[in-house]
C-alpha cells in the first residue's frame, strides 16, 4: 500500500501551498474512526501556517467556514469506506471522480455536496483518501489492519507536508 499511496499523494500535493486535512468518521463505530485517528496523530507534527487539521467526525459541513477562511490550495478528506478492497487498504480518489460516494457511510451530509461547495468556495483541489474498514459496528478501537493503515498514512503525510 504505502509506495503506491505515497506516490499518488506526492503527485496530488504538487503545487500545494496550504492544505486542509480533515478526518471524517464516527469514533464509536470501530474502523470508521480511522480518518479521525490519523488527524489526531498528526496534531502538533505539521506546520500550522501551511496545514489545517480538522477532526470533522460525521459533520464536515460544520467546518466549511474554517476551510474557506484558511484559503487552501488542497483539501484532503480521510475516511473509511467500503470499496471492496482488503481491510486496511487505502486509495486516493479525486473528489470530482466520485459521483456515487460509497453507500455505506455514517455521514449525515453527502460528501459529494460538501466537496462541490468547497471547490466552488475555494478553488482548491479536493481528494478523498479512503481506507477499507474491517468492521464498522458500534464499538471503540480500530482493527489491526486499520491501525496499521493509520500509522502508514500518518508517516506519509508527515514526510510530504512536514
Amino acid at each position: 500500500m504505502s509506495n503506491d499511496l505515497e506516490k499518488s499523494l506526492k503527485n496530488w500535493f504538487i503545487g500545494a501551498e496550504k492544505v486542509v486535512v480533515a478526518g471524517i468518521g464516527n469514533p464509536v463505530r470501530e474502523d470508521d474512526y480511522v480518518g479521525l485517528k490519523i488527524v489526531e496523530q498528526l496534531q502538533g507534527k505539521l506546520p500550522e501556517d501551511k496545514v489545517l487539521l480538522i477532526e470533522a467526525e460525521t459533520v464536515p459541513e460544520s467546518y466549511l467556514l474554517d476551510i474557506e477562511e484558511f484559503k487552501p490550495t488542497h483539501v484532503l478528506l480521510i475516511d473509511a469506506a467500503m470499496l471492496g478492497l482488503k481491510p486496511g487498504e487505502a486509495r486516493l480518489y479525486d473528489a470530482e471522480a466520485i459521483t456515487n460516494y460509497p453507500a455505506v457511510t455514517t455521514h449525515i451530509f453527502p460528501l459529494r455536496i460538501f466537496c462541490e461547495y468547497i471547490k466552488r468556495a475555494t478553488g482548491a483541489k479536493i481528494a478523498l483518501l479512503l481506507v477499507e474498514p474491517r468492521a464498522m459496528e458500534f464499538g471503540e478501537g480500530l482493527s489491526m489492519e486499520a491501525q496499521e493503515a493509520a500509522e502508514k498514512i500518518e508517516k506519509i503525510l508527515i514526510k510530504l507536508l512536514g
